[in-house]
């Protein structure tokens, strides 16, 4: 159907909008077809927990169709966040988001029961369904049929073949999608197609009934409700609105139990996994011959005991050296770039503030950030390969060994993990983990994964204090990231010991099939996560680096100004040879702008906090650096581009790395030592800078308890080590 037709198909109805909610299981290819029908560039990843948010978005053309991208869950048992998500918005219980005129359930044809668990659940619910078996070149390559019309008899929903990737199948999809949502007849109730024992059955008709009265369901979805009332935990909170009908359910699980003497749970699932067996052996020709697949010949060694943390070692390596190697080039021509527009500026603009403001804080800040990007986009890149190729489940899955002595869930491995790219995404991907104080204790610890924001700080004290080679400095980073995993898992274990005290978590985890990565795909999601950086950079940051402008320039002493302008009067009649009085120039505006700098506001909060950070090797400067980095890590770069008024830059190094290495403590000394950049870096990976952050975990744990926790202990966390550093290092010598 081209889009001319649908859209006289809908021509009638124009104005009102169908909202089809899309659904499926973690790696199933859901996201992938969402994009595809879209148009939109999701994220596109290859292990469990990659939607933990619901998106949306408008079909292809002219079309009134809303598709809205739920999490991918196993089941509609509300047990995390993800399931109760998508079971509110399925049921219309969602104050945000109207219930769906029609779902698009999408199934990995290559676990075909294991995904109609979901979808018979939603069918059950009674919205006009369709259903996209999604990956079936996969399913022919491993030699196996499947009977689309006989699936789509069984089930009473439309079954459309699709490969996301290729885009194939998507034509279908849409008209079966436009067809559901402009059938005027509602969809008559359908019986359910299994059954329970008799008493079972007997309380689905007595909850069923009761969920109608309450005008929580209507007669299609009234038993599906039911059902998955039954099969979650019934217990009721205070104040909660439906704690009458959680009553009910609660009753009537304990009655079953005494009657069957099993968990209504197990008979729910059992029973429906019993069918759901039948209509796949009904459907599912399998191929004969059993060959050892390509994926178990690889996670022979992949996920070896031993090989398979060998190769996970090199790939983290590889990593972190690429980040540098690589990078290197690109950031030379960034780095000219921006000098070439700090000339531009200075040639064009006449003398006075706004010079000022535009050379030595807009584009001085900004762009001393904004020369890290190559490396920000080398991380992500390297990530979303990972991602893609299925590799990222069997590092979680080497990795639970060692996260279980820690007390945190297998789980955890990928949020811990996706924050190392920043925070944020890693918070929110915590809601995968169903146990609430699994679920929080990674929510407290990812921060202190070395996160994108913290790269810049590294590189830039790196620079400036310890020249080494590549291999070198990929070690520095490399032992700079270890630190933060190996606090996090200590801290981890004390949560776990202490405040969040409870039972060792078990861990299951799908291992997706390894595939080769989709180039274009991989290119944007690193875009997409390297954009975020960008936005950042051109919003918070540049209004965060105008106002550190203002707090380093005023209040602009007149006597400080008189006192160099008439010294510059001086040197400029006094010193007779033209190469002389430049350099003696630039040498005096120098000390005129750290002299400003120091009578600032901004100087005058860094004096202040200057005896409580000397300990550990800082100045009143980097007093200075710390307050700015409070709004975000990475504007400690940016702001000592505005101490240190940084000029223009060259091919070999920055100017503010220049003058990094030329600052001074009063007596002489020099200030950014090896010992105190180490002592500063220390502090950078342990202490909770990001205000964004905060506000998520504010949003996630649904208190303001937790945030304060964070910020505290982080921030004791990363005054003691970095004192412990300094300290120990200058009484070895140092």
């Amino acid at each position: 159907m081209t889009d001319s037709q649908a859209a006289a198909r809908f021509a009638p109805c124009h104005q009102r909008v169908f909202h089809v909610a899309v659904a499926g299981n973690p790696n199933c290819g859901k996201t992938t077809l969402f994009n595809a029908l879209t148009g939109l560039r999701h994220k596109v990843g290859n292990y469990p927990g990659v939607t933990v948010e619901k998106r949306e978005a408008n079909l292809f053309g002219d079309s009134p169709i809303r598709l809205l991208d739920l999490p991918g869950i196993y089941s509609l048992s509300a047990r995390s966040p993800d399931e109760a998500i998508s079971q509110d918005i399925l049921l219309g219980r969602a104050a945000d988001t109207p219930r769906p005129d029609a779902v698009l359930l999408v199934a990995d044809a290559t676990a075909l029961e294991r995904n109609l668990f979901l979808a018979s659940q939603i069918i059950e619910l009674g919205l006009p369904t369709v259903l996209a078996c999604n990956m079936m070149d996969l399913l022919k390559q491993a030699g196996h049929q499947l009977d689309l019309d006989k699936l789509s008899s069984r089930l009473g929903v439309p079954v459309i073949p699709t490969i996301g990737p290729r885009g194939q199948g998507m034509n279908a999809v849409r008209e079966s999608l436009e067809a559901a949502c402009l059938s005027d007849a509602p969809s008559p109730p359908r019986r359910r197609a299994w059954t329970l024992s008799e008493s079972a059955e007997r309380e689905v008709r007595q909850i069923a009934a009761l969920v109608r009265e309450r005008g929580y369901a209507d007669e299609r979805s009234a038993d599906g409700a039911a059902l998955l009332l039954l099969s979650e935990d019934s217990k009721a909170g205070d104040g909660d609105p439906e704690a009458p009908l959680r009553l009910a359910v609660h009753e009537a699980q304990e009655r079953l139990a005494r009657e069957c003497g099993e968990d209504v749970t197990f008979e729910l699932t059992a029973r429906r996994y019993a069918w759901l067996r039948e209509i796949v052996d009904d459907c599912l020709n399998r191929s004969v011959e059993q060959k050892r697949s390509m994926n178990d010949r690889i996670d022979q060694v992949l996920t070896h005991r031993v090989w398979g943390k060998l190769c996970f070692a090199l790939v983290m390596g590889a990593l972190f050296y690429g980040v540098f190697a690589l990078a290197e080039p690109l950031m030379g021509y960034i780095q000219e770039g921006i000098g070439w527009l700090q000339n531009q500026i200075t040639a064009k603009v006449s003398p006075g503030l706004l010079r000022d403001l535009l050379r030595d804080g807009v584009v001085a800040g900004v762009g001393a950030v904004v020369a890290f990007f190559p490396q920000i986009c080398i991380l992500f890149l390297f990530l979303a390969l990972l991602e893609d190729s299925g590799y990222m489940a069997r590092a979680a899955f080497l990795m639970n060994r060692l996260m279980s002595r820690v007390g945190l869930h297998g789980k955890s491995f990928i949020p811990l993990l996706s924050s190392h790219a920043c925070a944020i995404p890693g918070i929110l991907a915590a809601r995968t983990i169903e146990n609430p104080r699994d679920r929080l204790t990674t929510i407290l610890v990812a921060p202190l994964m070395s996160c994108s924001a913290r790269l810049p700080v590294y590189t830039l004290l790196i620079a400036a204090a310890l020249p080494l080679g590549a291999t070198a400095k990929a070690g520095v980073m490399f032992t700079m990231y270890g630190l933060g995993i190996v606090t996090a898992f200590v801290v981890a274990r004390v949560l776990k010991g202490t405040l969040l005290r409870g039972p060792a978590p078990g861990f299951i985890i799908e291992l997706p099939p390894y595939r080769l990565p989709h180039l274009r795909s991989v290119l944007w999601v690193m875009w997409d996560r390297s954009k975020l950086f960008l936005t950042r950079a051109g919003t918070i940051i540049l209004a965060m680096t105008i106002l550190l402008w203002f707090m380093t320039t005023f209040p602009r002493s007149k006597e400080i100004a008189q006192r160099y302008k008439a010294e510059r009067e001086r040197l400029t009649t006094t010193i007779v040879d033209e190469v002389e009085r430049t350099d003696q120039l630039a040498e005096l505006a120098q000390r005129a702008s750290a002299d400003f700098i120091r009578h600032s506001l901004a100087g005058r909060l860094g004096l202040l906090m200057e005896p409580a950070i000397r300990p550990l090797g800082f100045n009143w400067e980097i007093g200075i650096g710390l307050i700015g980095s409070f709004a975000a890590r990475e504007m400690f770069v940016s702001t000592m581009g505005i101490v240190y008024s940084v000029g223009d830059t060259d091919e070999v190094s920055t100017p503010l790395i220049e003058q990094m290495r030329a600052a001074r403590w009063p007596d002489g000394r020099l200030l950014y030592t090896p010992l105190v950049a180490v002592s500063l870096m220390v502090f950078y990976v342990l202490a909770c800078q990001c205000l964004s952050t905060v506000a998520v975990v504010r949003q996630e744990t649904n208190s303001w308890r937790w945030p304060i926790f964070l910020i505290a202990y982080m921030t004791g966390l990363a005054y003691t080590a970095s004192l412990l550093v300094y300290q120990v290092g200058r009484a070895m010598g140092f």
